[in-house]
């Protein structure tokens, strides 16, 4: 058995209303992130220095030095770069991802954060890579993250974002229990719900786009004014979205020691000014927009396909095409995953084995199907499904002249063919059946075998759209 852990489809089609407070069009979430006095550094008994987000594009750790350069850069956001955002910003309901080490050097900059009613959420222990921590360790981390936080701002964070995360992070903090969000996902424009064991975590996805960290990065902003477009632009596609009755929410990350600097600050006030002109927006923090989703969009359980049983798998989809679990107990074996907890998803893998089938097995799978209004259905010796299908355009209600057409030319089929007629009858009416029946008696048996193959898959398809809608 193969299972695939990632959810590569989301919301597809079916996107939530988001629902924003007031009938806004789009929520803008600003995060300031603080990691000066968290990052590497051996006076924090790191192995080595600081190389992430600065000034100094491509640096390198030193291991066992200290970097006096890119020490100086981090303390420009603690000392400067802080002060300029909190004095743009300090209306705003901001959300600040602090490091708990650096929030316990930072007692001026946390009562400012405090006074300005802003949302700190935890940035984790220290502003280093977790990628190679072993899960124990980083549980550790965590949690010592968490009572240093509570210690230094007087209470728990409810927001989470590692930024330097491992495979595990999500999990663990999903885990830890006590979380509105998790923020370590890049992976939609709404907030999601995600299954860890009997824990229902949400996930209100951050950004790495609309974030002042391409300063600091090859092919990213080379000057304010390309971080001022970017953001426009991005505010007015998602803006346009909520016009169109799907609002989103724009994430805005921003870094003391990259943002804070005059020439950026200047272009980011110029970005949040035009978004500020426009009605119906709803400045929020994470916990506001988590707390919002959680009321309006709570978690909602479903039985999930990709976690059943074979024996539960296939008693659940073995009749999807008609008297061959065959089908889906090949489809238990692929590789299935979230994405294939729908529908559609379940139809894919379906249809895989059917295609992949020998025509032998194939045309076992057409020969299965009943006459339209034959002789199985008079005696009500149909599928359930196919009951209902027949039904639905009337063919449980034919005239005697009509039932002796149908007749004719199923017997007429089968013997040209050597399988019966076969049509999806939910996407037709009983003229568009008969007309296909009598056009599609012409073809020659490859064609025709080729097109029956086509209304099983659709059959199947509609079935299975039906018991996922009940």
């Amino acid at each position: 058995m193969s299972r695939y852990p990632r959810d590569m489809t989301g919301y597809a089609n079916s996107v939530p209303s988001a629902n924003w407070p007031n009938g806004a069009k789009i929520a803008v979430q600003i995060v300031v992130n603080y990691e000066e006095g968290g990052e590497n550094n051996i006076l924090h008994g790191d192995a080595a220095s600081e190389a992430f987000l600065s000034e100094i594009v491509g640096a390198a750790a030193w291991p066992g030095q200290r970097h006096w350069n890119m020490e100086s850069m981090y303390e420009y956001g603690s000392r400067a770069g802080f002060w300029r955002l909190h004095r743009m910003l300090k209306d705003l309901p901001v959300t600040v991802y602090g490091v708990a080490t650096a929030l316990a050097r930072a007692p001026h900059q946390v009562a400012a954060m405090k006074t300005s009613g802003w949302e700190i959420a935890s940035h984790g222990l220290k502003w280093i890579e977790y990628k190679d921590f072993s899960e124990a360790d980083e549980r550790a981390h965590m949690l010592e993250a968490i009572a240093l936080h509570t210690e230094v701002v007087g209470e728990r964070p409810h927001g989470w974002y590692t930024g330097r995360c491992s495979e595990n992070t999500v999990r663990l903090a999903a885990e830890e229990g006590g979380f509105a969000y998790v923020a370590d996902s890049y992976a939609d424009d709404l907030p999601y719900w995600a299954e860890f064991g009997r824990r229902d975590q949400l996930i209100v996805p951050y950004t790495l786009d609309c974030n002042d960290m391409r300063f600091a990065t090859p092919q990213g902003f080379n000057s304010g004014d390309q971080f001022e477009t970017y953001l426009k632009d991005s505010f007015d596609v998602l803006y346009g979205e909520g016009e169109d009755g799907s609002p989103k929410m724009l994430s805005i990350g921003l870094h003391c020691r990259l943002a804070g600097r005059p020439g950026r600050t200047a272009a980011l006030k110029r970005a949040l000014d035009y978004i500020s002109s426009h009605e119906s927006v709803w400045f929020a923090s994470r916990l506001e927009i988590a707390q919002h989703w959680a009321t309006h969009h709570p978690a909602n359980r479903i039985v999930r396909p990709s976690k059943m049983a074979r024996v539960e798998f296939v008693a659940e989809f073995g009749g999807i095409f008609e008297h061959s679990p065959w089908i889906a107990d090949g489809a238990f074996d692929l590789e299935l995953g979230p994405t294939h907890d729908t529908a559609t998803g379940v139809h894919s893998a379906l249809a895989r084995v059917f295609r992949t089938a020998s025509e032998e097995k194939r045309l076992g799978v057409l020969t299965a199907h009943p006459d339209l209004a034959g002789k199985l259905a008079q005696a009500k010796r149909l599928t359930e499904e196919s009951t209902a299908e027949q039904a639905s355009v009337g063919l449980d209600a034919l005239t005697d002249d009509e039932r002796a057409t149908f007749t004719t030319l199923n017997d007429a089929y089968v013997l040209r063919f050597g399988f019966p007629f076969i049509i999806a009858v939910r996407d037709n009416t009983k003229a568009s059946i008969m007309a296909a029946f009598e056009a599609r008696i012409e073809n020659d048996r490859d064609t025709e075998f080729a097109a029956a193959c086509r209304q099983v898959e659709r059959i199947a398809e509609l079935r299975l759209i039906e018991k996922f809608s009940v």
